[in-house]
């Protein structure tokens, strides 16, 4: 009989696999660990989970037995990423490769799985350099994002950061110009968009930081004329980057 396939390729389950994926520095979102179990080699798993800043999640038995597949969990899983995650200054390459000024997408706290990857494949076809998200609260390169992309994820760089204020700053140092997209900000159509741009997109549902939000040389917004005052993430960034686009 055909043994079931695994459903998703981004993730790594049993105590052995996850212990040699931490082992060989693979990108990992988060360890997932099936409630109540707290025993054996468990411990020292999630232990050098912490020691590496990576998000421990419980989450019912059922969950990972769906996520697992025909593979035996153990009690515990990892959510790897599905590609290798790039630098800043991979993105800059990417530019200069090119010959052209650099066009960085930077992303403040998007959660939502299918706005990371519809942002990833607009990007792509509006000829962005890269894209860069956050650690911390922030949608990873999982099996969902890349499906969502559409194959643009392979050929967009994306970097994950610390912190996005300090990366902003450095890039401000490297004489780029930051537009962050938000309310209450300058009609998109009247603002000169630099030739060397960083994108800041915020949150679905809060927006950009403030802390961010003051890192940013200039708020654009697009005009609503509906009844409602914002546009999902991925529509708005869209919008924005072929704006951008268009005048380079």
């Amino acid at each position: 009989m055909e043994e079931k396939k695994q459903e998703h390729n981004d993730i790594i389950a049993g105590r052995n696999p996850v212990t040699e994926a931490l082992r060989s520095g693979r990108a990992i979102e988060a360890i997932l660990v099936a409630k109540g179990e707290r025993n054996g080699s468990i411990v020292a798993i999630i232990a050098k989970a912490k020691k590496k800043n990576i998000p421990i999640k419980e989450v019912d038995r059922k969950k990972l037995d769906f996520l697992a597949g025909a593979v035996s969990h153990q009690g515990i899983a990892a959510r790897c990423a599905v590609k290798q995650y790039s630098t800043v200054d991979d993105i800059f390459s990417n530019a200069e490769e090119k010959g052209e000024n650099p066009f960085i997408i930077v992303l403040d706290r998007i959660e939502d799985a299918h706005n990371l990857g519809a942002i990833i494949r607009t990007a792509e076809c509006a000829g962005a350099h890269g894209i860069i998200i956050p650690e911390r609260r922030s949608a990873g390169l999982s099996y969902t994002v890349e499906k969502t992309s559409a194959g643009a994820l392979e050929y967009m760089p994306v970097a994950r950061v610390k912190n996005i204020n300090s990366t902003l700053e450095k890039l401000k140092e490297r004489g780029m110009w930051v537009y962050g997209a938000d309310m209450n900000g300058e009609d998109y159509k009247k603002v000169d968009f630099a030739p060397a741009t960083a994108l800041v997109i915020g949150n679905e549902g809060r927006g950009i930081a403030p802390l961010v939000a003051k890192q940013c040389d200039v708020i654009v917004s697009l005009p609503m004329k509906g009844k409602i005052n914002s546009l999902n993430a991925s529509v708005a960034g869209g919008i924005l980057m072929y704006e951008i686009a268009s005048k380079r």
